[in-house]
């Protein structure tokens, strides 16, 4: 699902709305969520899971063409922890 099925289908289940206000909501929750993740926050939704960041070490690589070393730098990289009762849904 991409983000304007999920306007469309949040606007459906609440016809009171109108979908350019859903597509708001959407865009600040998502806002926020990376706001959050990007000053290194953790951020845990009930029932669904959590976001958090990880910091992957600098190493060196090999480049497979050539077979030469690479210095690979270090970066931040994002981790999905599923809640157990999304499992259990999911399972």
């Amino acid at each position: 699902m991409i983000r304007s099925e999920l306007v469309i289908r949040v606007a459906e289940r609440n016809p009171h709305l109108y979908a350019r206000d859903v597509e708001a909501v959407i865009d600040s929750i998502l806002d926020r969520i990376a706001g959050a993740l990007a000053d290194g926050d953790r951020v845990k939704l009930r029932g669904f899971g959590a976001f958090s960041t990880w910091t992957i070490k600098a190493r060196t690589g090999r480049n497979p063409r050539s077979g030469a070393c690479v210095e690979v730098a270090a970066k931040t990289s994002i981790h999905f922890s599923p809640s157990k009762l999304m499992r259990d849904r999911l399972n």
